[in-house]
């Protein structure tokens, strides 16, 4: 190469056009040119070559699910694809990119994944597709690095990880967000709540995600939103079928290969729960989250405001406040069946000494809901705050009895406020939610709630949130699903039932006899006025 082709290059390098490099091109050159600017489909299938494992590198031959997907992506804003795996998903964005950045001015493109290499491969091969083009197509170049390219019509890629801080500051007209499904949840709400606002405020930039499903996580949720219509997001799914050649048999060797839930998930689309989840993978499916109708800045999701006359149940579960686990709390409304869940609240940074005004005030919110507090940890903290700084009475306390909790009325010298976690507390109150929820007994409302229940597995001979996960609101569930199991939850707010109950117990116990009513021997403690029903203990209130 003499010195004078050299200078027509960018760093020398052949296949790049360097700037403020002049070019005559031909009629038929500006015609293709002008084409090629109009139309991405055309461009793509013209211009842009890729590297497969078959054919080496070859000229792209979009699939008709490709040409439709390009065509919603060019003219929506906001685009979310659901696809699986090697159906040519990345194939059609980095041709639909390469465009983009050509054939505008002064576009910035970001491209994130859950990992920074996943994100540079992205780029990588838009660069690749770049360098096959001819120079008379190509822009010149300013920078061309591992992470980030630039083009003298002021056109930029940036890849990175999906994080908070990735681009805060950027003005992004095309942000391109890869397996979002596999960036964790705490990430994924955290960027956008500081980047998206950016992106959306614009009338011309675009935001496009893609993922595999992985759980019924925030990505979907977000694809569950824009198939209802309440996001605005145009969602494109591609599936195994929308890939020419593959048949039947195909499919039924890669179910072989992969076993069922990997199929379905990452052939089929499917959003499954992960592995040995307490809830069967059709309960998980049926669960259907709704928006709240009030959302808080500390954590407080209402889905329904408190009826006059119902009866409803706070249960919290209470950790350190220091960024890890979460303090959470359901409101059940219990009225009547199927029980329902109606306020959820959750934040790993609330300090135990501030959490019981939260739940006080939630408490009275719903017309002086009982409340059931785990006090493994700081629970106990908490639930003595609740009682003797807010004055809150609707605690419900426990006692145990030869290895057996039960929850009590009141609060006596054998019993305490609140409850603690046992293995066999867990164990029953766990199958009982799975009875409660598969048989649409407790209707869930909350998406998160419904993604830590698809997390949810098995260990053992109990269950916990898979590693990464949290199941702090699922947990609240779990001790809600035993207390019902509570020979007193029937009469939990049946006032009359319980002023009759107190009343007959007071005159048995001025006669000096056991009482036998509710069907049960009851052996009587004259210190606290507590009395053990088949096995569970009763404690009158004080009226």
């Amino acid at each position: 190469m003499n010195l004078r082709s050299k200078l027509k290059h960018y760093l020398g390098n052949p296949s790049l056009k360097r700037i403020n490099m002049p070019m005559q091109l031909t009629e038929e050159q500006i015609r293709e040119y002008v084409k090629c600017s109009k139309d991405p489909i055309y461009f793509i299938e013209n211009y842009v070559k890729i590297i497969t494992l078959d054919k080496g590198f070859v000229q792209i031959s979009l699939y008709p699910f490709q040409k439709q997907a390009i065509t919603d992506i060019n003219d929506n804003r906001r685009v979310i694809v659901k696809a699986g795996r090697q159906v040519g998903k990345t194939t059609m964005v980095v041709g639909y990119i390469l465009w983009y950045i050509l054939f505008n001015q002064d576009k910035f493109v970001a491209i994130l994944a859950n990992k920074a290499p996943t994100a540079r491969e992205i780029l990588n091969r838009v660069k690749i597709a770049y360098e096959a083009l001819p120079l008379w197509i190509q822009q010149g170049v300013k920078v061309w690095n591992k992470g980030d390219i630039e083009l003298e019509n002021n056109c930029r890629i940036m890849a990175t990880s999906t994080a908070s801080s990735a681009i805060r500051g950027y003005s992004i007209s095309l942000l391109y967000l890869d397996e979002f499904a596999f960036v964790p949840s705490n990430i994924a709400d955290e960027f956008f709540t500081s980047v998206y606002p950016t992106i959306s405020s614009g009338t011309q930039s675009k935001i496009l995600i893609s993922s595999t499903p992985n759980g019924m996580n925030h990505f979907y949720r977000m694809w569950t939103e824009a198939v209802e219509g309440q996001s605005g997001f145009k969602h494109i799914e591609a599936n195994w079928r929308q890939v020419p050649g593959r048949d039947q048999a195909w499919a039924d060797d890669q179910r072989r290969i992969l076993k069922d839930e990997k199929f379905l998930q990452e052939m089929e689309c499917e959003f499954m729960g992960s592995a040995g989840t307490l809830l069967s993978s059709a309960a998980l499916k049926s669960l259907a989250f709704v928006k709240p109708i009030h959302l808080s800045e500390n954590g407080i999701k209402v889905y329904q405001a408190p009826i006059p006359e119902h009866n409803y149940v706070i249960i919290a579960d209470t950790a350190r406040g220091r960024g890890l686990d979460y303090s959470a709390f359901s409101v059940i409304d219990v009225t009547s069946i199927p029980y329902k869940q109606v306020c959820i609240y959750k934040d790993n940074n609330i300090s135990p000494i501030v959490y019981p005004s939260i739940i006080r005030r939630m408490g009275e919110y719903y017309n002086s809901a009982y409340v059931l507090i785990e006090i493994n940890d700081n629970g106990q903290q908490v639930v003595d705050s609740l009682f003797d700084e807010y004055e809150y009475e609707n605690i419900l306390s426990t006692v145990e009895i030869k290895g057996k909790i039960a929850v009590t009325w009141g609060y006596g010298n054998k019993s305490y406020r609140g409850v603690r976690t046992t293995k066999s507390v867990k164990r029953l109150g766990c199958s009982i939610m799975k009875n409660l929820i598969e048989a649409q007994q407790l209707i869930i409302q909350d998406f998160d709630t419904i993604s830590e229940l698809s997390t949810f597995i098995s260990n053992g001979t109990s269950f916990e949130a898979a590693e990464g996960s949290h199941d702090d609101l699922v947990m609240t569930l779990v001790l809600f699903a035993w207390l019902t199991n509570q020979k007193f939850f029937s009469e939990l707010t049946n006032t009359d039932i319980r002023l009759k109950l107190y009343e007959e117990q007071m005159k048995q116990i001025e006669e000096e006899r056991l009482p036998t009513f509710l069907g049960g021997h009851i052996d009587v403690d004259q210190n606290d006025g507590s009395y053990l029903e088949n096995g569970d203990i009763w404690t009158p209130v004080n009226h």
